[in-house]
């Protein structure tokens, strides 16, 4: 099966995976992260945290993070206008998030940042939804 989601997916995360951050657990792999970067550990002030993940990004790379999310976010709402790629987006987080096992759907909302609400009041989402689930349970 063509899954356009799982593409865009591998896309976006080859595209994160190569920017220029670190995740740090321990001192030691924040010092190895820092010096990734180029900077001393002492930098801490040319550094920014990534939420509560653990990575980092220079400041100075601020603007570029923002901008490639920004587009990783405009490119699944485009793709979102093809109701196969909203089918393929369902089945796909159905199965990862094991909807045929545990019957609830809030992980997989969740992982498309979308709420139960927003699914039953977009016809095209609730549709492809019902198809994902039926396909999911087959």
């Amino acid at each position: 099966m063509n899954n356009k989601y799982i593409e865009m997916k591998r896309k976006h995360q080859k595209e994160v995976n190569n920017f220029p951050m670190f995740f740090a657990f321990s001192k030691e792999q924040f010092k190895e992260g820092m010096k990734k970067l180029g900077l001393e550990p002492s930098e801490t002030n040319k550094i920014y945290k990534f939420g509560n993940t653990g990575g980092f990004y220079k400041r100075t790379d601020s603007a570029k993070l923002k901008k490639m999310l920004n587009r990783h976010d405009k490119e699944i709402k485009e793709a979102m206008k093809n109701d196969t790629f909203i089918f393929d987006m369902f089945y796909y987080e159905l199965g990862n998030h094991e909807y045929s096992i545990t019957y609830e759907l809030g992980d997989t909302l969740d992982s498309l940042s979308l709420t139960y609400e927003e699914v039953q009041n977009d016809k095209r989402l609730l549709n492809a939804l019902d198809l994902a689930i039926k396909k999911i349970m087959e």
